[in-house]
């Protein structure tokens, strides 16, 4: 920081002395513009032109702070010189222009040229009083023109800097806005994966889970189909660990090795999916209805993990023997059902199975669709889902079968 201020007040005095300099520059070539004299090719320095053009010049220093006010110092400079009679030149009157300038720089435009106007005005009368027959003198017109080009000159510098500034403001803003836009990707991105992980766990280790205490009960009626309760579980975890890589590999960047990739789960992998579920002990009634048509990516996977979840959240908190699948392929739509009929609040005992209900609900509306969970009012769960074919063109909503009420 003490180095930021040093580097500024070095900046600050650098500018101070090249205006210093400007100003000693400008009153040289002032007295020296009053003293030439043209018609003889002689040059006799006036003394009486000193003093305004030291004054003139030297107020210059603070047109920065005091615009207006170094203005009027240096017009009554100016109106000096013009009743001295000296020669009516651009370098007589340049502390008048410099201050112009100023205000046109540091003021709008309407200020500008009212300054330009009042100080040509002023400079002018000044002259014709010094000199009332010189009214058709062209020097005249020139202090004119040399006024008005001071004030285009600084309002044109004016404008440039308010459209540099507005410029590096869109672009502050812009860096701004995607920065946090980077931030919120990145956000959902570290959501959705979780969401993932969490489905893809939480279904596989309750099917070992089931699996092994399945094993472990025929350790001593059935011996025999141990090897076949192990197998189940040998496939589950394969499978848990597929998935896993598939989700994983999503992680990769752009400019990773190229490695193949296993394709997302989807509804055509639903028979496997309660085929696992059989051997874990939980009998799915799978229904059908409509025709199926082709969905969208993003749509068949969050279809596949509801289902998913939906099952897994029966097998462990609903005691429930049996369940219900119904996908219901509409025009435009894809109603999922879920149904078991466990004891009244058995999902509602486990609070872990919230996280799952969570995760179902932000997959389906991040596909444009709705879902709905509760307890049936004879008994057991139903988990609805609503979702369109095609993400971008919902359908029109309707009450999806099985929903709870």
């Amino acid at each position: 920081m003490a180095v930021i201020d040093e580097g500024w007040s070095g900046a600050r005095a650098r500018i101070r002395a090249a205006e210093a300099m400007g100003a000693a520059v400008l009153f040289v070539l002032s007295v020296v513009a009053a003293s030439a004299e043209p018609h003889r090719h002689e040059f006799l320095l006036r003394w009486s032109a000193v003093v305004p053009a030291a004054v003139g010049c030297l107020v210059l220093l603070w047109r920065h702070r005091h615009p207006f006010g170094v203005l009027a110092l240096a017009l009554g400079c100016g109106v000096v010189f013009q009743l001295l009679g000296f020669r009516q030149s651009p370098l007589v009157t340049s502390p008048v222009l410099v201050s112009v300038y100023t205000v046109a720089v540091r003021t709008g435009r309407r200020t500008a040229f009212s300054a330009a106007a009042v100080s040509a005005g002023v400079l002018v009368g000044a002259a014709a009083v010094g000199d009332p027959a010189s009214w058709l003198n062209p020097d005249k017109a020139a202090m004119l023109a040399w006024t008005g080009l001071a004030a285009a000159v600084g309002d044109g510098v004016r404008s440039r800097r308010a459209y540099v500034a507005a410029v590096e403001e869109r672009a502050e803003h812009a860096e701004r806005t995607r920065e946090q836009e980077a931030r919120q990707r990145v956000a959902a991105e570290r959501v959705r994966i979780a969401r993932e992980l969490h489905d893809i766990v939480t279904h596989h280790i309750a099917l070992i889970n089931a699996q092994a205490g399945v094993a472990v009960h025929l350790v001593d009626r059935r011996p025999e189909r141990i090897v076949a309760a192990l197998e189940d579980i040998r496939d589950t975890s394969r499978s848990a660990l597929d998935e896993l890589r598939a989700t994983v590999g999503l992680l990769r960047q752009s400019d990773d090795p190229v490695a193949p990739r296993d394709p997302m789960p989807g509804l055509a992998q639903v028979p496997a999916l309660l085929a696992s579920f059989e051997r874990a002990g939980l009998t799915v009634r799978h229904v059908r209805r409509g025709t199926a048509e082709p969905l969208d990516p993003a749509v068949d996977l969050a279809a596949y993990r509801i289902v998913q979840e939906s099952l897994t959240n029966v097998r462990k908190h609903a005691g429930a023997g049996c369940a219900r699948l119904l996908l219901h392929h509409g025009r435009d739509r894809l109603t999922i059902t879920v149904e078991d009929d466990g004891p009244a609040g058995a999902h509602r005992s486990h609070p872990g199975a919230g996280h799952g209900l969570i995760g179902m609900r932000e997959r389906a509306a991040a596909v444009g669709g709705t879902l709905t969970a509760g307890p049936r009012p004879g008994g057991g769960f139903t988990v609805a889902a609503e979702l369109p074919l095609h993400p971008g063109h919902p359908g029109p909503a309707r009450e999806p079968e099985g929903r709870a009420r």
